[in-house]
């Protein structure tokens, strides 16, 4: 229920947004796979990344096409087929114990009516770590596989790799998650005040709008908290997103939304800002802007599909309970 005055109580709409299954939470001599179902990944990278994941005591397996490239499209990481089985493989496998993407970029949306769900729903729930590109399998899995995932640093890149608090922050969510269940940033604040209890969801604005009304993608926002970002996108190609996503009734019902980094967004983030007031302050629902995941240094990792309070007022985003088990 939304604490806004004049807002309505909302009821939830089944086809929205629900508390899903959470993954067990990670332990040295864990083993898990590095997938790349998106866009390519540089070796050098891929590399620095296993060395720090072999460092938090974890066994690190690559998928057999974690560094193809595709023959023809060189922003597509091997074939969809392949991009597809790798993941499927990787998830099916019952003794890795967590899922790493890679990368982000593109592609992810062109593996979902190649994955057999039918055969994942028989694995065990497990960690799927991503974001970006990514926010299309968050939105599968929960879709199909009922299982909270992991909004974090894609491990093949800039956003981990010789990020020491990113780094910090997704070992710390795995490890020992009861200590990452209050979520804040410097410069959070209230674009919409209020506060409002709802499951996390959601991800890369871009990605979401995409899904809609596709297989495999929900329904609606209703009982959800919301997270937005986004990268590269000017103001007014936000706002289109954003409004067709209004407009298209997928909003109604949503509980509260947190704001993320708008990086490369030009004309800049006041203006991004002043956007998303506009489009989403007539919801009557609390808005957060400024808490630091997405596309930035240092980037907060949020669990998805787990109940939380959103508090615009203190600035924060707190899960009810860990984001893992």
């Amino acid at each position: 229920m939304t604490e806004v005055a004049g807002a309505a109580v909302r009821t939830p709409d089944p086809r929205g947004v629900r508390e899903l299954v959470r993954p067990p939470r990670l332990r040295e001599g864990d083993r898990v796979r590095l997938v790349a179902p998106c866009s390519p990944v540089p070796a050098d990278r891929l590399d620095e990344a296993e060395g720090t994941l072999r460092g938090w005591g974890l066994e690190v397996e690559r998928a057999p096409h974690v560094l193809d490239r595709h023959p023809r499209l060189p922003y597509l990481a091997g074939t969809d087929a392949v991009r597809a089985a790798d993941l499927q493989e990787a998830w099916c496998d019952p003794d890795v114990d967590a899922v790493f993407c890679v990368r982000g970029g593109d592609g992810a949306h062109r593996t979902l009516d190649l994955l057999d769900f039918d055969a994942m729903r028989g694995a065990g729930p497990k960690a799927l770590v991503g974001f970006s590109d990514v926010t299309a399998l968050h939105e599968a899995f929960a879709v199909e596989l009922g299982v909270a995932t992991v909004h974090g640093p894609v491990v093949g890149t800039r956003y981990f790799v010789g990020d020491g608090t990113a780094q910090e922050e997704l070992r710390t969510t795995l490890f020992r998650p009861e200590r990452r269940t209050v979520l804040t940033s410097p410069g959070a604040r209230a674009l919409v005040p209020g506060r409002a209890e709802g499951v996390t969801f959601g991800g890369n604005l871009s990605l979401l709008n995409d899904g809609l009304a596709t297989p495999r993608s929900r329904l609606s926002a209703s009982g959800g908290v919301l997270l937005l970002e986004d990268i590269g996108e000017d103001v007014a190609r936000l706002d289109r997103m954003l409004t067709h996503l209004l407009r298209s009734g997928w909003m109604s019902g949503v509980a509260g939304v947190a704001l993320g980094t708008w990086t490369d967004c030009p004309p800049g983030p006041e203006v991004v800002a002043e956007l998303m007031r506009d489009r989403l302050e007539p919801l009557g629902v609390p808005v957060l802007w400024g808490l630091d995941f997405g596309h930035c240094a240092a980037q907060l990792t949020v669990p998805l599909g787990i109940p939380a309070l959103l508090d615009a007022d203190g600035g924060r985003l707190e899960l009810a309970v860990p984001g893992l088990a």
